[in-house]
């Protein structure tokens, strides 16, 4: 496993070697992709309006800054600790952003999913956070596009579905019990997708032909050592510590399921983005600029 830098700022992360599924990747890209393709068009355009208010000319930025008040005394930011989010990771432990805020005090918070960060994001327990694609979308959506705006990409690629070993095809799945990290999470929505594209129904509850069950990667891992789960789709390194220290093997990487027509390269997809509160944007831009900048420095350092 690994984690180069893509020209446009984000990391892509590379895991180890699949065995691809037997079945179509283009229902999976369908399914999925599709939907975030169209999420992300419509956060990116919110979060486009952002930046412009971020980059407004040196004449027009103090009647701005009057409008949009004043640099935050504490920024709130969460992050969860997968290699996903080696940018916040880095950007933390390294000092980039808490440079980069200046006298605004940085404070963090760790997710295990999405969902529960966007839930703290929506109720104001964090004001930006490195998160999925998909919970941000359902956000955005529910919101009528009044939550949250994408600031920046922070990674791509990086997830697999890991079984037992004596699974070798999505044939093999059927009656068998998978896990991932949260419910409505990027990745419960890509293994949900998947297997479905594959025949397979499955419930939110944990009925139908496969049965997911969301839980915290580190019970995930314990749970598979234990016998208890037959497999999981996951972000790394929890991928990899299922194979390297549980015996997994990959069943799918999600990189093999995508062509690039949706993203442009072959193999690429959106794994974490930044995103911050729409409103603590209007009332802190150059707060968030500033977390902008440590971001960008966080990403160069990887």
């Amino acid at each position: 496993m690994s984690s180069h830098q893509n020209p446009e700022g984000s990391t892509r992360i590379v895991a180890g070697q699949s065995t691809k599924p037997q079945n179509s990747a283009a229902k999976r890209k369908r399914a999925l992709g599709i939907g975030i393709a169209a999420g992300l068009v419509a956060l990116i355009a919110g979060g486009a309006a952002v930046a412009s208010n971020l980059n407004r000319s040196p004449e027009a930025q103090p009647a701005a800054a009057a409008a949009a008040g004043t640099p935050a005394a504490e920024l709130k930011l969460g992050y969860f600790g997968n290699v996903t989010h080696a940018a916040a990771l880095v950007g933390v432990k390294e000092g980039f952003i808490a440079k980069s805020l200046g006298d605004t005090k940085l404070s963090t918070q760790v997710f295990n999913a999405g969902p529960a960060a966007i839930e703290a994001l929506n109720a104001g327990a964090i004001d930006a956070t490195y998160i999925g694609p998909n919970p941000a979308i359902n956000s955005f959506v529910k919101s009528k596009g009044e939550s949250v705006s994408i600031i920046a990409g922070a990674a791509a690629g990086g997830a697999q579905l890991v079984v037992k070993p004596e699974i070798a095809a999505a044939a093999d799945l059927k009656g068998k019990t998978l896990s991932t990290p949260q419910l409505g999470g990027t990745q419960d929505v890509a293994l949900r997708a998947w297997l479905a594209s594959q025949g397979y129904k499955t419930g939110t509850d944990g009925s139908g032909d496969v049965a997911i069950n969301p839980t915290e990667n580190a019970q995930t891992l314990k749970l598979f050592q234990d016998g208890k789960l037959d497999g999981a789709w996951l972000p790394e390194p929890w991928a990899s510590r299922l194979v390297l220290q549980a015996g997994a093997k990959v069943l799918v990487d999600e990189k093999d399921l995508w062509d690039g027509s949706l993203t442009g390269k072959p193999g690429e997809f959106p794994t974490t983005i930044l995103i911050v509160s729409k409103k603590f944007a209007a009332d802190h831009p150059d707060t968030v600029k500033a977390l902008l900048k440590g971001h960008a420095e966080s990403v160069a350092w990887l």
